[in-house]
């Protein structure tokens, strides 16, 4: 039995002196650090990569995350500077850059950042009136990162960015804004329909001014083609009247014609609008004028004609 016991003994001691060492081999993933604690003080911080603890005398503190953390903190009363309570909500990007400072700076690092912030933003909020509250938040922001980013730096802390996720003030004020922009709105789409309704009449005005530019240019090429037309009638009829002419001369007519020919022009007088003919008396001689001349001086409405003498 002992020496049975001689060869159990130191296998077991080097199994449990192996799983103790292999128990304290640490391994630090990205982004993360282990602030190391020997006999009861820090002793280092570890980053990334395989770390050795030395058993019953080293211990891990605290892992801390090295990335950005976002806290969001519920809605806090605040008061304006002329009296209006408000429920503001915000919200915290912050990241650790001193794994010590935060692990020993400060108990509970969350509950100092709410309520850091909290005062923070009661403060900016005290010195600003309602509408300066509502419009302008990046100041707001802007304010409150540096104050809480210069307090918190000596707990390994960085504020990044602070953001307010809601401004609710009472239900009446609600009410009064919702009504301004509804007005704002309803003022909105009404220029909108105005200007609208300027450009519609505007191109209506456009067209109807083309349109009697149109209609003017055609009246216009009417009346030239008329005018054109009437100046090639006219000149047809003069030309035929002068051919007609040309022929009697070329005919060398008796003076018998000549006078039947001014009677037919007289006779062609006499059925017009004339209510006086003078004829002249060389016509007198034809046949058929007395009965004409008797007939016109029965009817009072047809022309009367006078003969003329021959100027002695």
């Amino acid at each position: 039995m002992p020496w049975i016991l001689n060869k159990i003994v130191p296998v077991i001691l080097f199994a449990i002196i192996l799983v103790v060492l292999i128990r304290n081999i640490r391994v630090v993933q990205q982004a993360r650090a282990f602030v190391i604690e020997r006999l009861g003080a820090y002793s280092t911080t570890w980053n990334v990569g395989l770390h050795f603890k030395i058993p019953f005398i080293e211990r891990v503190a605290k892992v801390v995350s090295l990335k950005e953390q976002v806290a969001d903190f519920p809605p806090q009363p605040v008061i304006t500077k002329d009296n209006v309570t408000m429920q503001i909500d915000t919200v915290v990007y912050f990241e650790i850059t001193d794994p010590k400072l935060y692990t020993y700076g400060i108990e509970h690092p969350m509950i100092a950042i709410e309520n850091l912030s909290a005062t923070t933003l009661r403060n900016i909020i005290g010195d600003l009136e309602l509408d300066q509250c509502l419009t302008s938040r990046d100041v707001i922001n802007t304010k409150m990162r540096a104050i809480l980013d210069e307090a918190t730096d000596p707990w390994g802390i960085k504020v990044n960015r602070v953001e307010l996720k809601n401004i609710l003030p009472p239900k009446e004020i609600q009410n009064a804004m919702e009504k301004q922009m509804k007005a704002e709105r309803e003022r909105r789409e009404a220029i909108l329909r105005a200007e609208g309704e300027k450009k519609s009449a505007i191109l209506t005005a456009e067209g109807e001014r083309e349109a009697a530019i149109l209609r003017a240019d055609a009246k216009k090429q009417q009346q030239i083609l008329e005018a054109e037309g009437e100046a090639e009638a006219i000149l047809k009829v003069q030309t035929a009247t002068a051919e007609g002419i040309r022929r009697i001369n070329e005919a060398m007519p008796s003076e018998a014609v000549l006078k039947i020919k001014a009677l037919e022009a007289f006779t062609a007088a006499a059925n017009g609008r004339a209510t006086k003919i003078i004829i002249p008396s060389e016509l007198q001689g034809l046949a058929g004028l007395a009965a004409g001349l008797s007939e016109s001086m029965k009817d009072p409405e047809k022309p009367v004609v006078k003969t003329q003498s021959p100027a002695k």
